[in-house]
C-alpha cells in the first residue's frame, strides 16, 4: 500500500477469525491484523508488530493466519535493523507478536498495560518478556519524537494507547483497537460533535479521551483490525 499522508505506511500482518459468540451474530468474522510504519527524520517507528505464536487453545479459538513481520517490512522496503523503536497499542498476542524480532529496540507501552500483560491469562508471556526486550513504560501522554504523541485510549484494555502523528498534509491518528471499526469511530465522533453543538439529550456516550484525540484535528484515523480509514 502507498504511504498514507506521506509518512505512514500500513502493513498487512495477516488475519484471524473472530468467533460468532464474540461478534454477537450468527457467523464468525475475518479481521485483518494491521501494523504501521512511521518514517521521520529521527528514524522509523513501528506501531504494532502482528500475530505471535499462542497456546493451543488460543490458536484453535482464533485460527490466525500470520504474515511474517520481516516479509511485511521487506514489502515496504525496510529491514528489521532499520526499525528505531516500537509502539504497541496494547500487548495482546495479535499486536506484539513481532516484538521479539526486534531485541534492543525501545518498546513504548503504558505502565498499566505492562502490569496487566505480566499477569496470568492476559497474553502470551514469551511475547512480552523476551531476551533483549527494552520497555519504556509510560504513565499517560508522551511526545516521544517531535510531533509524535502517544495518547492513552483505555477501553479495549486499561492500558490501551494510540499514536498521533503531526505531518505537513494533516495529522494522522493510529487508533489501534481504541475502536474496532472506522464506523464506530465515526459514530462516536458524531456524538461528540452533537454534544459540542448542545443538541438536546439523550445523546450517545463516548470515551472521554476522544476529546483529546480530536483536539489534534486529525485528517485520517486508522485502525488495527479495519482496513477502512476515517476522514472528516
Amino acid at each position: 500500500m502507498a504511504d498514507i499522508g506521506g509518512a505512514v505506511r500500513r502493513l498487512n500482518l495477516g488475519f484471524f477469525i473472530r468467533p460468532a459468540q464474540e461478534v454477537g451474530g450468527p457467523e464468525p468474522r475475518v479481521e485483518p491484523v494491521l501494523g504501521y510504519l512511521v518514517r521521520r527524520p529521527e528514524g522509523i517507528l513501528l506501531f504494532d508488530t502482528g500475530l505471535g505464536a499462542a497456546n493451543e487453545r488460543t490458536e484453535a479459538h482464533y485460527r490466525p493466519h500470520r504474515r511474517d513481520l520481516t516479509e511485511a517490512l521487506a514489502a515496504a522496503g525496510v529491514t528489521p535493523a532499520e526499525i528505531s523503536l516500537v509502539v504497541n497499542c496494547h500487548l495482546h498476542f495479535d499486536h506484539c507478536g513481532g516484538n521479539l524480532l526486534l531485541p534492543g529496540r525501545p518498546i513504548f507501552a503504558q505502565a498499566a498495560e505492562l502490569v496487566a500483560a505480566r499477569t496470568t491469562g492476559y497474553t502470551v508471556p514469551e511475547l512480552v518478556d523476551f531476551p533483549g526486550a527494552d520497555y519504556r513504560p509510560l504513565d499517560g501522554e508522551a511526545e516521544i519524537w517531535p510531533g509524535i504523541w502517544i495518547i492513552p485510549t483505555p477501553g479495549h484494555t486499561d492500558g490501551h494507547q494510540s499514536l498521533v502523528i503531526k505531518h505537513s498534509d494533516g495529522t494522522v491518528v493510529l487508533a489501534g483497537q481504541a475502536h474496532d471499526f472506522a464506523s464506530q469511530f465515526a459514530s462516536d465522533h458524531l456524538a461528540l460533535t452533537a454534544a459540542r453543538q448542545a443538541v438536546a439529550a439523550p445523546l450517545p456516550t463516548y470515551q472521554p479521551w476522544l476529546e483529546r484525540l480530536t483536539a489534534f484535528d486529525p485528517r485520517r484515523v486508522m485502525f488495527a483490525h479495519d482496513s477502512s480509514v476515517w476522514e472528516p
